[in-house]
């Protein structure tokens, strides 16, 4: 009876009326077949012959049962939101431009890349990106910032920045710290927390632009 399954539509938990869950309350050995359970089976594997209970105890502890065909659309629309998710946070380092969508698809199958159903789309966009990095020029978008610190912690905090910062595009030092600059997307926890800690919140941090591509520039196909 390890085959034994339900054909659902849905299963939440939360739905009490099993004729809205079920499309079928029959329980299949192997439902591709059409070949139902025993009832013998079914006392063996279950502890009753009871449809409603048997269909019960599957919501709740078996697994929704997907097609080859459901399984290869779910695989391909994860492929397409990594290829998306990719186009969104990088450029081609040389141009400063974006990618389409459909150039990093390509790019993606000519690496053979092969989606991870069990691992999130962001997860496996990181590894995308450093593996694409092998094969055309690529590198995440830089984030731009606006920083403004107190006069008495803006020397001490500015050298402790600047290994974080990739590049300065503004900086004037009067009354306070101003700096406007370009960073690595992954610095920008860690200079949050900088400037939150060694100015107890008196330092304020914005976030000016996630992508240091001026707005009309195309996209590269």
């Amino acid at each position: 009876m390890r085959e034994s399954t339900v054909a659902v539509t849905v299963a939440n938990g939360k739905e009490k009326d099993l004729d809205e869950v079920l499309q079928t309350n029959t329980v299949f050995v192997n439902v591709s077949k059409g070949q139902v359970a025993k009832k013998e089976d079914l006392s063996n594997a279950f502890g009753t012959d009871d449809l409603t209970e048997i269909c019960k105890q599957i919501l709740a502890k078996g697994e929704l049962q997907v097609s080859d065909k459901e399984r290869q659309s779910q695989l391909e629309q994860m492929f397409r939101d990594i290829a998306t998710i990719v186009a969104e946070k990088c450029v081609n380092p040389e141009t400063k431009r974006p990618y389409t969508v459909n150039l990093i698809e390509r790019a993606m199958k000519d690496i053979h890349f092969s989606v991870k159903a069990n691992k999130s789309t962001k997860q496996q966009a990181l590894e995308v990106i450093k593996q694409l990095k092998e094969s055309i020029q690529i590198q995440r978008a830089h984030m731009r910032l606006r920083f403004v610190l107190p006069a008495k912690d803006g020397k001490r905090l500015k050298e402790k920045l600047r290994p974080l910062i990739k590049t300065v595009e503004n900086e004037d030092f009067d009354d306070q710290l101003e700096m406007v600059c370009l960073i690595d997307p992954g610095c920008f926890r860690e200079i949050d927390e900088l400037i939150r800690c060694e100015t107890k919140g008196k330092g304020t941090l914005e976030v000016l632009s996630l992508k240091d591509v001026e707005e009309g520039d195309e996209k590269l196909e």
